[in-house]
């Protein structure tokens, strides 16, 4: 009880009152100490004690728990008033007894003083005031930097932690938030790249809700002008009601929930998604949620989530697609990015209004178009649309105009067109007959071609030995296989599609191919006699994922000629790769292996596996190989060679887009243009562009046959060979096939020979209205041209004859190709050594060497895919062109 008494007595509170209170009552008992002068400006020390109090209590009224910042801010500003005040009134008080100061004098001196100016003109005379100025000086400079401390350190929390998004923002603003659990330097640009690339969200704000801290990238990233203004990032979790009221989660337009795919479990990480999209859909019901997710099994969890991209399932659907439609991953990927270009649209599906959700890729000719469907089409700009409007102009008035809401794939045009049509046209209306009105001048019509069976439809699209990716094995009319429903799903929630199933089941001994069973003697591919090439896919442990790879290849509409056989190969010895029949191998797939996705460096994760698959690639250089890696930015180690001049020079285009900031760059390496590297990290876009575009990732889905819909088409593919080349163009082509069997050409897949001198890329040409693989495309042409001109002896001679005139500037070029030559010959004197060190391998080991010599005997080239070409675009030998193909159970009622 002593203790509290005393300690009640020593605060300086305490002694304030008594300094102030007990003079005055002294003062009405003894009159001649009513003149006694009483220091009671020191109240507002007192008045400073009682704010702080208040303040407090209003705060615990109206539950307001983040106030620190306002206090701290308020008791310094307090603190210095208070100072002030004291300093002034002591010094015009004392100042009585000398030099009298008025209170003006006693401001200006006091201002002049804690400032350290010092003019001198008003200066106290007499040493209780000089005492006075030293002691206030004292105080300030040891309650002063206390403050200001304190003032700091709560600042500096405060910008670690974000701040809050004031609710008076959200009345005028709009905004979206990112959930993540890590923030990756290319995951963000990535996100900001693809949300700002329409103009209707350039006001829009972003407020990121990330538990970590934000890293020297992403603080210089944020601090750049045109992100500043526009992207907040609030240290939080989700799982925190007081977080999600600081991002303002039920005002915000969207919320996306990414998961971090460099962890090492990534069902942990899942798991963290799950609870984060709940947590959000708890919080704010009505707020439209966009989640990512890494694995298949996992994707029922947050089926209630208004778009969903499982990484699995479109992994392994591309992956797979790759291998009998080549650079399928390219194709979807330029697809699904923000890219503008020169050429006109492509109509590729419609939902039709009385079905709403269900869209029908490539419905076929019969279909009618209805008021209100809504039509989809590639279109590289919104300029194409006007297309549509000068067919509104002509049309009569008295026609009732269809609303269709026209929107593109892959662009950053998005705009509500009206198609008007005729409603005299009865049910024979078809696609061909609205493509007519508005053709281009430069489709001219397509030439009767000659009655031969070279040229029948029926017959193009039958063989299928013509494609390379399509092998023929005989009579179609198998027995062996019977169309059905997958009678075992791997997990909750994979999508049932009708595929080919075996009649008969085959013993699971007879499916491991590094053992002997009953049923065969052999631990070789060749047991099993096998008519098509095969698909070889390395992983590195069974999952339910690869369920997504299985689909597209034995979807029903495919025919059993295309059937080619799978082998899963599970082991790490090059023996096994042999045994497995690589030899006769159509594809490979190197699925990223989950142990080695996360790495202390950044982009260390895919160092495994790119030695691994160049050390294929340098064995087995005639095996199209295609391979996932975790980085994109390591897509330029695929097939590495430091001499290969056509790497070089796209390299140096990929370093100047990357210069200006894109985050495309990759585009130009020339593996990712053939289709035989891909990352999953480039499908990130396909969940940010659905906030305006609400339909991607339902095309890409049935584009990569995961889904399917009744009446709705496939993607597929044909080879161009010498009997189509009398179609000479593209557009011919595009109106062939839509008015005799209604497919719907979207692109072409080329392959063009390597020669020896590099192509020169030629930055000043570079337009950034035109499509990336247009300058690929001239730089091959340019190749082709300059080669046919001059034989190999007249370059030889006149380039020594040049070199006599030029001096030595040009023979030392000369000299370059000369040792780029010798480099060539020696590379193909080392692919040699390697092909007979395998040869020698697969003896040893009893397996056949048929076929390894003319799988390894493939001339160097260079492959590209174009999407939605020129219509003047020439078609030339073993072009591949995507096709989507009408169902096949649609009957054409049309003829």
């Amino acid at each position: 009880m002593d203790g509290n008494i005393w300690q009640q007595v020593l605060q300086i509170a305490f002694l304030l009152e008594m300094i102030n209170t007990v003079p005055f009552v002294i003062g009405i008992f003894d009159h001649p100490l009513q003149n006694l002068f009483i220091p009671v400006f020191l109240n507002c020390w007192l008045a400073k004690r009682a704010l702080e109090s208040m303040v407090n209590d209003f705060h615990r009224a109206i539950h307001r728990t983040q106030s620190a910042m306002f206090n701290q801010l308020l008791i310094l500003i307090s603190t210095i008033i208070c100072l002030i005040f004291t300093f002034i009134c002591g010094v015009e008080h004392l100042q009585r007894a000398g030099k009298k100061l008025s209170v003006f004098d006693s401001f200006y001196f006091c201002i002049v003083t804690f400032s350290t100016v010092g003019f001198g003109d008003v200066l106290p005379d007499i040493w209780p005031s000089k005492l006075l100025v030293v002691i206030m000086i004292c105080v300030a400079l040891i309650v002063l930097p206390i403050q200001f401390e304190e003032l700091a350190y709560l600042w500096m929390e405060r910008q670690k932690s974000g701040g809050d998004y004031s609710k008076q923002r959200t009345e005028t603003e709009r905004h979206v938030v990112l959930c993540v659990s890590s923030v990756k330097i290319d995951l963000l640009m990535d996100f900001l790249n693809e949300f700002y690339a329409h103009p209707r969200l350039q006001e829009y704000y972003v407020i990121i809700l990330c538990p970590a801290e934000q890293d020297a990238a992403v603080r210089r990233v944020l601090r750049i002008p045109m992100w500043s203004h526009r992207v907040i990032y609030l240290q939080g979790s989700a799982l925190k009601d007081q977080d999600l009221v600081r991002a303002k989660l039920d005002n915000a337009e969207a919320c996306f929930i990414l998961t971090c795919r460099c962890e090492e479990d990534r069902n942990a990480a899942d798991y963290q998604t799950i609870l984060r999209a709940w947590a959000v859909k708890d919080f704010a019901p009505s707020c439209t949620l966009f989640v990512q997710i890494l694995k298949a099994e996992n994707k029922f969890h947050v089926k209630f989530a208004d778009h969903i991209v499982c990484e699995e399932e479109f992994k392994y659907a591309m992956l797979a697609l790759n291998c009998i439609c080549p650079a399928t991953s390219t194709f979807i990927t330029l697809l699904v990015h923000t890219s503008q270009g020169l050429y006109g649209i492509c109509l590729i599906g419609v939902c039709p209004d009385d079905t709403k959700k269900n869209i029908l890729l490539n419905p076929g000719p019969e279909h009618i178009m209805k008021p209100l469907d809504v039509c989809f089409y590639i279109s590289l700009t919104k300029e194409e649309n006007s297309c549509f409007k000068r067919g509104c102009k002509n049309s009569p008035k008295t026609q009732p105009p269809t609303s269709s809401a026209i929107t593109s794939m892959g662009t950053v045009a998005i705009d509500l067109q009206e198609l008007s049509i005729p409603s005299s046209l009865g049910p024979s209306l078809s696609a061909e007959t609205n493509i007519s009105e508005t053709r281009k001048p430069n489709m001219v019509p397509v030439l009767e071609l000659p009655d031969s069976p070279s040229f029948q439809t029926a017959d193009m699209f039958s063989d299928q030995s013509k494609n390379p990716y399509q092998p023929y094995t005989g009579d179609e009319g198998s027995n062996d296989y019977v169309k059905g429903y997958p009678p075992d799903l791997p997990y909750i929630g994979s999508s049932p599609i009708l595929c080919h199933l075996r009649k008969k089941k085959t013993p699971k001994c007879c499916m491991q191919l590094e053992k002997t069973c009953n049923h065969k003697d052999e631990e070789d591919v060749k047991a099993y006699s096998l008519k098509n090439k095969l698909i070889i896919v390395s992983a590195e442990t069974t999952r339910n994922g690869l369920y997504n790879f299985i689909l597209p290849l034995r979807a029903s509409y495919r025919s059993e000629n295309e059937l080619c056989p799978i082998v899963l190969l599970l082991e790490h010895d090059l023996d096994d790769l042999l045994r497995c029949g690589v030899s006769f191998a159509a594809s490979m797939v190197v699925v990223d292996k989950e142990s080695t996705m996360s790495a202390e460096e950044d982009y260390m994760a895919d160092a495994k596996t790119i030695i691994n698959v160049q050390t294929l690639f340098r064995l087995l250089s005639g095996l199209n190989i295609i391979t996932e890696l975790t980085h994109p930015a390591n897509m330029r180690f695929m097939q590495f060679s430091a001499k290969d001049c056509h790497s070089l020079a796209f390299s140096k285009l990929e370093k100047k887009e990357r210069e200006k900031g894109s985050n495309l760059s990759f585009i130009f390496r020339l593996p990712f243009a053939a289709g035989r590297v891909f990352s999953i990290g480039m499908l990130d876009t396909l969940l940010y562009q659905c906030f305006v575009k609400d339909y991607m990732i339902t095309i890409t889905r049935l584009l990569l046959g995961l889904e399917s819909t009744p009446k709705s088409g496939f993607l597929c593919s044909m080879s161009i060979t010498e009997e189509e080349l009398c179609i000479e163009t593209y557009g011919r082509l595009y109106e062939m096939l839509s008015s005799t069997v209604g497919d719907i050409p979207i692109g072409i897949y080329r392959t063009e020979s390597q020669m020896l001198e590099p192509p020169e890329v030629s930055l000043r040409s570079f337009h950034p209205q035109q499509h990336i693989y247009t300058i690929i495309l001239k730089h091959h042409k340019y190749l082709h041209r300059h080669f046919y001109i001059q034989t190999h002896s007249l370059r030889r001679r006149s380039m020594q004859w040049a070199s006599n005139l030029l001096g030595p500037w040009h023979a030392e070029r000369d000299a370059d190709r000369l040792s780029q030559q010798r480099g060539v010959l020696l590379s193909c004197s080392e692919r040699l050594e390697l092909t007979e060190l395998v040869k020698k391998r697969m003896k040893n080991l009893g397996l056949s060497t048929h076929g390894f010599d003319r799988m390894n005997n493939n001339q160097s080239s260079h492959s590209y895919a174009l999407i939605n070409p020129s219509p003047d675009t020439k078609l030339e030998l073993n072009d591949i062109v995507y096709i989507i193909r009408k169902d096949p159970l649609i009957k054409d009622e049309r003829y």
